[in-house]
């Protein structure tokens, strides 16, 4: 496919960003240009749903204001902080972050991508969402939802720079609103004309069933446990080893996989705590 035309694209900016105007998403993070707290929202949303995320990313700019207050506190209070989000090595992600940017930048996240992913467990997206919606950089970054945008839209992507910021978010919001994977809303979309993609397939009926049946008793499942029951051990005491797999469908490995993942300690006396 060739690239398309300037004045094609000047016509799918112009459109998407009228529509945005009018269907913006009311989000919390875009309230803000605090790099900090963008990086909270960007690490939260990566595996977990909006609707989900907005009182956790409330909790914790409460618990930790800043990127100093995290950095200062143990990786044991930002796991607890993490509860209920899942996939707790993001909380630990964070954590590094923070930290690294206190010793590395005084506190402060670069502007630029190429700093930003000097910064241990930053990928280049987060990067990028960073550089755009907290310092209105004119960087490309592309999620599920803009890659599904442009790939039925455009054969490549050319970033309008004076409306970096909106444009990025237009294309997340189309595609978490209208452009879905499944049953796309074609009919009100501002770039139908525009748009080559294919007849979506029709959703199975029961793969909402199915994906928490098979969630049970999986290995995300076991390390989600592990995590939570340590998270309900009062400060300074510990585990078992012995009880803990017993609690955990019997998955010793599991929680030697979260030792060396950074979530949680083993003694010498084989009993288990979350990190310091």
């Amino acid at each position: 496919m060739l690239p398309p035309r300037m004045a094609d694209l000047e016509r799918v900016h112009a459109r998407l960003l009228e529509w945005y105007t009018s269907n913006a998403r009311d989000l919390p993070w875009r309230r803000t240009r605090d790099p900090y707290a963008i990086l909270v929202a960007e690490v939260m949303l990566q595996q977990t749903q909006v609707d989900r995320v907005i009182p956790k990313w409330h909790a914790w700019l409460a618990r930790f204001p800043t990127l100093a207050d995290l950095a200062r506190a143990t990786r044991a209070d930002a796991i607890r902080a993490w509860q209920g989000l899942g996939y707790n090595l993001r909380a630990v992600r964070l954590h590094t972050i923070a930290q690294q940017a206190l010793t590395d930048y005084g506190g402060r996240l670069p502007r630029d991508v190429e700093g930003l992913l000097q910064l241990k467990g930053i990928g280049r997206y987060t990067a990028g969402a960073v550089a755009c919606f907290a310092y209105e950089q004119p960087v490309a970054m592309v999620d599920t939802n803009v890659r599904r945008v442009l790939s039925r839209v455009l054969a490549k992507s050319v970033v309008p720079v004076p409306s970096a910021y909106a444009w990025s978010q237009a294309l997340m919001d189309l595609g978490a609103m209208l452009c879905r994977p499944r049953r796309p809303l074609c009919l009100v979309c501002p770039l139908v004309d525009d748009c080559g993609g294919p007849r979506p397939r029709a959703l199975p009926a029961n793969s909402e069933k199915t994906a928490a049946e098979q969630f049970q008793g999986s290995r995300r499942f076991y390390r989600g446990r592990i995590v939570q029951l340590l998270r309900d051990v009062p400060l300074g005491e510990a585990v078992a080893l012995a009880d803990l797999v017993r609690h955990a469908g019997g998955r010793r490995d599991l929680v030697h996989e979260l030792a060396a993942d950074g979530l949680v300690r083993i003694d010498s006396a084989e009993r288990v705590r979350l990190a310091d």
